[in-house]
């Protein structure tokens, strides 16, 4: 249904959806600082993950923060290990006390080596795994480096797929009330996320490379990949799948950059949920235009709005319970979308009506929602008849 025209704010209307979306936000944004100091080898029983941080963030002098939310001068490559207690819920983050961090019972930072950008190609060779296959995760807005660092770690555990793990991490200030210069970091980015793109595409010892962006992220991701295509003609070979998990995107704009792409474009595959509140708030900001990830694709109407663009899934995830309220971050902490992503898509298998109809992914969800009969991921191909 299309939104009602623009009016006065009044009680109870746009206004008020703002502040309690901001109050919301801030909530869940509401993390101590600090907690990025080494603390050595990891407990027994732990398990890590030894990513690569590279970041167009300014560095922090703050004991434990590293990188601030403000705009640094060029990229910075980081290694870090994380290690990550036993015995935790799958999707979950258990979040380290700063004045006091117990790698027994909370997730750690084990050790922090700067990389020159002349030794990435190194650092591949080193953390190569056994598929040589790249995921670069690109986050969204509101998210400081330490909740970037921990999340992804988190969900690189938690997918349990063979991955050399690279976070290309921009400026996000970390608060609500700083939508607009989030916004323009990502394309304070847009060139430096192309170039970690291209170094991990070029390097001999990978052999595919996923993309993985959530909410504002995706815009980057998408502008750095079209930026990628109008400069050399053609997205990488090596860049095989793009996810784009609540995509914070106008979906007029995201039509014309995916055709902007050209044909040899990766395949793309994007999380949305039309009850995803954060993008509600979004598409205020912007002027009341609906954003990808909250778009009901099963009205015809609204699935043709991506045209006849082929290469494109759509996995409609309005049915899966989230464990934030805002119903933003199932990519991350629902079980069921972890696995999905861990065994099928960044595993290299696609996904489409057929194939995902039956699967064992798709009954685990479907008992997440209580309902077996109900087919909790709606999957839409575009651009087929």
């Amino acid at each position: 249904m299309p939104l009602p025209p623009s009016r006065p704010p009044r009680r109870g209307g746009p206004v008020a959806v703002l502040l309690l979306a901001a109050f919301a936000l801030s909530a869940c944004a509401s993390r101590p600082e600090g907690v990025l100091v080494p603390v050595g080898p990891p407990p027994p029983g732990s398990a890590t993950v030894d990513m690569l941080a590279a970041t167009t963030r300014a560095p922090s002098a703050e004991r434990g923060v590293l990188f601030s939310g403000e705009r640094g001068e060029g990229v910075s490559y980081t290694n870090l290990v994380v290690s990550i207690p036993p015995g935790r819920p799958v999707g979950t983050v258990q979040w380290p006390n700063p004045r006091a961090i117990d790698a027994r019972s909370s997730f750690a930072v084990s050790s922090v080596t700067d990389v020159p950008p002349g030794d990435i190609g190194t650092w591949f060779r080193r953390v190569k795994g056994s598929k040589r296959r790249v995921l670069i995760f690109v986050h969204g807005f509101n998210t400081r480096f330490d909740v970037a660092v921990f999340t992804y770690a988190q969900l690189v555990h938690d997918m349990g797929t063979d991955v050399v793990p690279v976070l290309f991490t921009w400026p996000s200030r970390g608060r609500v009330l700083h939508y607009n210069f989030d916004r323009e970091s990502t394309n304070f980015s847009r060139t430096d996320l192309a170039d970690v793109i291209r170094a991990a595409s070029a390097s001999p010892e990978v052999d595919d490379v996923v993309v993985l962006a959530h909410s504002m992220g995706a815009w980057l991701t998408v502008e750095a990949l079209r930026q990628i295509a109008l400069q050399n003609g053609r997205v990488p070979a090596k860049v095989s799948n793009v996810i784009l998990a609540s995509p914070d995107l106008d979906i007029d704009v995201f039509r014309r950059q995916v055709t902007e792409m050209g044909p040899q474009r990766p395949q793309i595959t994007i999380f949305v949920s039309h009850r995803d509140r954060a993008l509600r708030l979004s598409g205020l900001i912007a002027g009341r235009v609906a954003r990808v990830g909250a778009i009901d694709f099963t009205e015809e109407a609204k699935a043709a709005r991506l045209g006849a663009a082929t290469g494109i899934v759509v996995i409609d995830l309005s049915r899966v319970e989230s464990g934030d309220a805002l119903n933003h971050g199932q990519f991350a902490n629902s079980p069921p979308v972890v696995r999905l992503l861990g065994e099928r898509l960044i595993a290299g298998q696609s996904i489409d009506e057929e194939t995902f109809t039956g699967s064992d992914v798709a009954h685990d969800v479907a008992q997440t929602v209580g309902n077996v009969m109900a087919a909790p991921f709606i999957v839409f191909t575009a651009g087929r008849k």
